[in-house]
């Protein structure tokens, strides 16, 4: 390895606005973070799912006018 072009590493102890800390290695002296591992609601477990089901519905109601269409064109009876 060539000397004098690595950056140099500090030993540093990270805070989150939860106030959480951690000690890691870093080329910064100080390093603070708005989110952790302890405060992301997807480690933590707190995730809200977004239920998908009303846009499945949404999308084929207002595409239904077209699959008719496209199934008169075709010879094919709508269902």
């Amino acid at each position: 390895m060539k000397k004098g072009i690595h950056p140099q590493l500090f030993k540093t102890t990270v805070r989150c606005a939860c106030g959480a800390t951690f000690e890691t290695m870093t080329t910064k002296e100080k390093v603070r973070v708005e989110i952790c591992s302890q405060c992301n609601p997807f480690f933590t477990g707190k995730e809200k799912l977004v239920d998908a089901a009303g846009r499945i519905e949404k999308f084929e109601k207002k595409y239904a006018n077209a699959r008719v269409g496209k199934q008169k064109k075709e010879g094919i009876e709508p269902k």
